[in-house]
């Protein structure tokens, strides 16, 4: 983790906290590192790591933090998140089923990804949103060996019931994190 505090966000929910450090590299990308403790007394769900669809295409490697999602929210603002999504309608063939690391208490996750392919120019303004969730056992199926642990396929109901933990919103130009926003 860098040591620049303005590039580094805490963000304490019931159960868990989460660490990221931004940095924004000269051609417009968004390098991501993270830490994931889980502070909790049950084991957690943490959808980092995209979607079983992206694997079995080869549009990301198994087990490595998935490609997160945009969503433009107006005003050069972006907000990337990794979260379980729901099972879209009509289903498709190969459904974008969401994977999930698992967490026990007291554990930790680390994790990184870089993001740069915006829709137009780089954003003024970018944000973080992780997905967490209660590790239901009947919900995670067939897991399978990572770089760093097991990733698990996980339902499509955890969409419904997941925690979004967002970090604040980092100026891309400035390097920092805005306080109080």
């Amino acid at each position: 983790m860098t040591p620049t505090d303005t590039a580094r966000a805490h963000v304490d929910a019931d159960g868990v906290a989460l660490e990221a450090v931004f940095a924004a590299t000269a051609r417009g990308a968004l390098e991501v590192r993270y830490r994931l403790r889980n502070t909790g007394s049950v084991a957690l769900a943490v959808f980092d790591r995209g979607d079983r669809h992206a694997v079995l295409t080869g549009r990301q490697k198994p087990g490595a933090a998935g490609i997160p999602y945009l969503r433009e929210e107006g005003e050069g603002r972006i907000t990337l998140s990794h979260v379980a999504q729901s099972l879209p309608s009509p289903a498709p063939t190969v459904p974008p089923t969401p994977l999930a690391r698992r967490v026990e208490p007291g554990g930790e996750l680390v994790g990184e990804f870089a993001f740069a392919q915006w829709l137009s120019d780089a954003p003024a303004a970018v944000r973080w949103c992780l997905g967490v969730a209660p590790a239901d056992a009947a919900r995670l199926l067939a897991p399978e060996p990572g770089d760093d642990g097991e990733v698990w396929r996980a339902d499509f109901a955890f969409a419904d019931i997941q925690r979004l933990l967002c970090t604040p919103w980092f100026d891309l130009a400035r390097g920092v994190f805005a306080k109080g926003d």
